[in-house]
């Protein structure tokens, strides 16, 4: 009784029996379709950002979440930029590296990337040491030459441990000509990190080797950085760089690999706005449950004319109901997809058990589970999608049933 008027009259008319079944039929059909439409946009975003996340996470895993590097040819005062970037408590570790392409030749010839690191040191910057599936990476020791191939590079040039390994990194120009930069290698160890780029296309070698096999002496190309909070990794590898005071580069993760997260962040917008559709399918039974609701409510919407309703008041009451029906859908699909995306490796697991069969190969994908990631702003957004849909659809039956004329509508009753 203390409810406003159209409101009161848009919650009888929800709850209230229809003597037309299928118009409830088609109510029933607009809230399964707004459910179905925001549970299977919160389960797909959330598997999507599962696997931007893992691809991430690997990816980290040997790469460093920034860099600062010399503007020219190497960086003489590398002990120094190190010393300096632990004395911040953003930084977690820092070492120093030497990169540069090579050709790789033992079976077969591939391209890939020689790192030198310091096998003691990299451990504060990447978890290398615990990917390795054959081998160790102490075994990395001054003046050994011995290397470490990624699992798919090592496959591909036919090379195992043990075996020697050619490698090419440059030809200098000499007084007696064109001199190619190369040296014989032993691979003392294979990893695994999970992650095409570096198990097909990473090498690692000791940090002293790759000084004499590129003529550095004790230069190096720069220090690799990995921080407490990796989206600070920008801000403190600038910081470093000015405390330095020297013509530096610095780069981290996000611009690094700008690429891909711009791929991955295009293909998750893309989708969303591909199975927002669905939401729209059931925003359109909305509007038709409603415009068949006008017509069999054409009486009482002229009796209440008569008894001072408003054409505002009888939209109102029309919108107040089919934006309830919009709500009662999304709630729904808000639950469904939380629990069914909280579910979902165990339904995977149902099917792949039920109709034998491996539904995501380890071989093929590196991942032998369905990563999935809810996020609070995901929700939100598919959530006040879906209310404006359903509000939006009810707009057109509320304004037809403003303009109903009661002595038209009670012409025949």
């Amino acid at each position: 009784m203390f409810k406003p008027i159209p409101v009161a009259i848009g919650l009888r008319y929800l709850r209230a029996k229809r003597r037309n079944g299928f118009i409830s039929f088609i109510s029933l059909a607009s809230i399964l379709g707004i459910a179905i439409g925001v549970a299977a946009l919160i389960t797909t975003l959330a598997v999507m950002s599962g696997f931007q996340r893992e691809i991430r996470d690997r990816m980290l895993q040997m790469a460093a979440h920034a860099t600062v590097t010399a503007s020219g040819d190497a960086m003489e005062n590398w002990q120094q930029a190190i010393a300096v970037a632990r004395t911040d408590p953003r930084v977690a570790g820092a070492a120093p590296y030497i990169e540069t392409q090579a050709l790789l030749s033992a079976a077969r010839k591939q391209g890939a990337l020689i790192r030198g690191v310091d096998p003691v040191e990299e451990g504060k910057v990447s978890v290398l040491a615990g990917k390795m599936v054959r081998g160790k990476l102490e075994d990395l020791t001054p003046g050994s030459f011995n290397i470490v191939l990624g699992s798919e590079l090592a496959l591909w040039i036919g090379a195992g441990v043990g075996d020697k390994v050619l490698v090419l990194t440059d030809v200098r120009a000499t007084p007696m000509g064109a001199v190619k930069q190369m040296k014989r290698f032993t691979v003392s160890g294979i990893f695994e990190a999970g992650y095409q780029e570096y198990d097909k296309g990473l090498a690692v070698v000791n940090l002293h080797d790759a000084q004499r096999l590129m003529r550095m002496g004790d230069g190096v190309t720069g220090v690799r950085l990995k921080m407490h909070d990796m989206d600070l990794a920008w801000e403190v590898a600038r910081d470093l760089a000015l405390r330095l005071k020297g013509p530096y580069l610095v780069s981290d993760w996000t611009r690094d690999n700008a690429n891909m997260f711009r791929a991955l962040k295009l293909e998750k917008t893309m989708m969303a706005i591909l199975l927002s559709l669905i939401v729209a399918m059931g925003a359109f039974n909305l509007v038709s449950s409603q415009v068949m609701l006008v017509t069999d409510k054409q009486a009482d919407i002229a009796i209440l004319r008569t008894l001072g309703l408003t054409p505002r008041g009888v939209m109102q009451v029309f919108m107040v109901q089919g934006s309830l029906i919009g709500m009662i859908g999304t709630l729904s699909g808000v639950i469904g997809g939380i629990v069914l995306t909280l579910n979902l490796e165990h339904i995977l697991r149902a099917i792949e058990r039920v109709f034998d069969v491996q539904l995501m190969p380890e071989d093929v994908y590196y991942i032998t589970g369905l990563p999935t990631q809810l996020e609070a702003s995901d929700i939100t957004i598919i959530a006040a999608v879906a209310l404006v849909m359903a509000f939006l659809a009810t707009l057109y039956p509320a304004w037809r049933a403003a303009r109903t004329a009661p002595a038209e509508a009670l012409r025949y009753e």
